[in-house]
């Protein structure tokens, strides 16, 4: 007996497997040696501990639960899997398999334990292996020797169209389009030579037929002695790469070709101003082939006397400075090489100086015509400063930048005085609105503009008149630069015309004074006499003591004294109207449009839109005699059937049209001729500070446009003179 139990204690010690003796309560009575290995403990230490002390909280849980049902005789044996503690704190897996010992009085729990912790770590990594190439975009799919496909995940489900069941057993080559198909041929070859393809690029096709672009690894499958059994491949679609490869090389070609037809030169540095690159126009402007100048210094290619002064400045760039200069380099035949240089740093990813790229413009001729132009400069500046007429030189934004003497001696300022002003400080305030209109559309229209006429303040106070001629210069790129002017004292010539114009307001003034005596007198005296005559004529009628013939007569007489008084009276109206100084310009204009319209027979079409009770009655008069003018000469000249007038106020001026659409007249030769009514209608209208335009030409109907302000200052001016 004695030598059994000795036996099975030699094999409880010499298992692999860990076995633990326990009693109904899960307390350790026996360990063996496999089972103390395992753990790190001995045998004393592992039977002071109990059963739940050997594993984390939610393995014990488990485990418990089915020991209490050994316990209670529900179950006689149970396994499962769990981690245990080891003696370092490190968590192993075993296997646990528990049986109930029913020996009375007192029944034991025999645990067998097996070590499975590296069979659990290979199935981790084996399941991470699966999840990752189940979750990977990209479709990874392992075929055999034979080329048949044995595994497909959803990655190559979604790049390939194919279900696993459906690709699973196919041959790799049905993802190759026709012309491919002896691919896979030269891959194997490859990989038996290499053993590993990687990054190659090819197309394939999808189920639905469509060609896309893909890059593959792939890499042998080995079983465990070693042996190749298969291939992985790992697809990855690259179709919207290679769509923005391919914009980027046209994009690049397309710069390129942009770069090497440029009418400027590119020059590209290193940061010891090396170069690097150039382009064609900058091999043409140094007369130099590119493999001439690539890797030789920027220097190489400046005068010799220029070289420290240029060392200088392209320090300056190392520093961050962009510049744009001139700069003078000399060309492979020893000539001179004039230049406008755009230089940009370039800079690492470290921000340190890597280089500068340089665009470059050929100046030579610009420069060689700008020497020519200062010469030109020095001769006009002579005719400038000695011209016996004021010149001035004005930038766009109104600033004199030059001044002759002569226009000096107009305003009484030195050059240097006028320097420090502009146009509108010495310009009349009212007179600058209209010439900064001027300035404004010559810089618009790219014109200057010719005899501007101004009142300029002299430095004494006085009032000078100028009349200004202008020419706009722009520089070689169409950017306005400044005004040159030609300026005319015209003070003299105005004091002449204020005292013509004086002189024919006194005669239009002394004209209506006459028109009023004469529309008087044919009024009250002469048209009283011819109605007295008719009286007594019409009495002699009523007598009935004269035979029928000298009736008849007398009312012939009658008729013809009536008819003389009625144009007497009109004529009395047309010379002075009564309603013009009683009722207005509006209510004259329409009576005397009808009184027009019935004796002539012509349609006079009268509209009137609101003039304002303020229009001073020199305006009135003005804009009536314009009237009567314009209306007797559409009806006695046009031949015309109707005609339009308009009268309306509008941006605080009256306006007036008479409008016929008869056979015209050619306005130049009208203005030449002997006639005055065109003249007496602007005259009238400058008078009051208004005008008169007249639009008309043979066969083309007239227009007669009058606008006068509705508060003119100018009468009383004048009144004043």
């Amino acid at each position: 007996m004695a030598s059994d139990t000795q036996l099975f204690r030699n094999l409880f010690d010499a298992s692999p497997i860990g076995i633990v003796v326990e009693n109904l309560d899960g307390q350790p009575l026996f360990v063996n040696a496999a089972f103390c290995s395992f753990l790190g403990f001995t045998e004393e230490e592992l039977c002071s501990k109990h059963c739940v002390d050997f594993s984390p909280a939610e393995d014990v849980q488990k485990d418990w639960a089915l020991f209490q049902q050994l316990r209670a005789g529900v179950i006689d044996r149970y396994q499962l899997e769990k981690r245990y503690f080891r003696k370092d704190g490190s968590l192993v897996w075993g296997r646990l398999s528990l049986s109930l010992l029913r020996n009375d009085p007192t029944p034991l729990v025999v645990a067998m334990v097996e070590d499975i912790t590296e069979k659990k770590s290979a199935e981790e990594i084996r399941f991470r292996h699966i999840a990752a190439i189940e979750s990977s975009q990209d479709a990874i799919i392992s075929n055999d020797l034979d080329a048949v496909i044995t595994s497909w995940n959803e990655g190559a489900q979604r790049l390939f169209g194919y279900t696993e069941a459906e690709a699973v057993g196919q041959p790799i080559t049905i993802l190759s389009p026709r012309e491919l198909r002896d691919e896979e041929t030269q891959i194997l070859e490859k990989l038996k030579a290499e053993g590993r393809i990687e990054d190659f690029e090819t197309t394939r096709i999808t189920k639905s037929g469509r060609n896309f672009d893909v890059s593959l690894t792939i890499s042998p499958i080995k079983d465990s002695s070693g042996n190749v059994v298969g291939f992985s491949y790992i697809a990855r679609d690259i179709t919207q790469r290679k769509k923005a490869e391919k914009i980027i090389r046209e994009s690049q070609d397309r710069y390129r070709r942009i770069i090497e037809t440029a009418n400027e030169g590119v020059w590209l540095l290193d940061s010891q101003f090396r170069t690097t690159y150039v382009n064609r126009q900058m091999e043409k402007m140094l007369g130099c082939e590119r493999g001439e100048m690539m890797g030789r210094s920027v220097f190489d290619f400046y005068f010799p006397q220029d070289v420290e002064h240029k060392r200088e400045i392209l320090s300056r760039r190392q520093k961050g400075l962009p510049e744009q200069l001139e700069e003078r380099f000399q060309r492979k035949d020893g000539s001179e090489l004039w230049t406008l240089m755009s230089a940009t740093p370039v800079f690492n990813e470290n921000r340190d100086f890597d280089g500068a790229l340089a665009m470059v413009s050929d100046i030579t001729e610009r420069r060689q015509a700008e020497d020519a132009l200062r010469e030109s400069e020095q001769k006009f500046r002579s005719v400038f400063r000695e011209a016996g007429v004021g010149m001035v030189i004005v930038s766009p934004e109104g600033r004199y930048l030059a001044a002759n003497r002569t226009f000096c001696a107009y305003v009484g300022y030195t050059e240097q005085e006028l320097l420090k002003k502009n146009v509108e400080s010495i310009t009349f305030p009212e007179d600058w609105p209209a010439f900064s209109q001027g300035l404004r559309e010559a810089l618009e229209k790219d014109r200057g503009f010719q005899w501007l006429q101004k009142r300029c303040l002299h430095k004494s106070g006085r009032i000078v008149y100028t009349e200004s001629s202008t020419s706009l210069i722009r520089s070689r790129e169409g950017n306005p630069q400044y005004f040159i002017a030609h300026v005319l004292d015209i003070t003299q010539r105005k004091k002449a015309e204020e005292a013509l114009s004086g002189m024919t307001r006194r005669l239009i003034e002394a004209q209506e004074q006459e028109r009023a005596r004469i529309a008087r007198e044919l009024h009250d005296d002469v048209s009283q006499q011819l109605a007295l005559l008719a009286v007594e004529l019409d009495q002699w009628d009523q007598g009935g003591s004269h035979d029928a013939d000298f009736r008849d007569h007398i009312q012939r007489a009658r008729r013809r004294i009536v008819e003389i008084g009625q144009d007497v009276q009109s004529l009395s109206h047309q010379l002075h109207s009564s309603k013009l100084e009683y009722l207005g310009l509006v209510a004259a204009a329409r009576g005397f449009s009808r009184e027009i319209s019935e004796k002539a027979g012509v349609r006079v079409e009268f509209r009137e839109d609101g003039i304002p009770q303020t229009l001073s009655n020199e305006a009135s008069i003005a804009l009536f005699r314009i009237l009567q003018q314009a209306l007797r000469n559409a009806v006695d000249h046009s031949g015309a059937k109707r005609v339009e007038i308009r009268l309306w106020e509008q941006f605080n001026e009256v306006h007036l049209t008479v409008k016929d659409p008869g056979k015209g007249f050619d306005l130049s030769a009208a203005m030449q001729g002997t006639g005055l009514g065109l003249t007496s209608m602007r005259e009238r209208a400058r008078l009051v500070d208004g005008e008169v335009a007249i639009d008309s030409k043979p066969m083309g109907g007239t227009t007669i446009h009058a606008r006068v302000p509705l508060h003119s200052e100018a009468y009383g001016e004048k009144q004043a003179v």
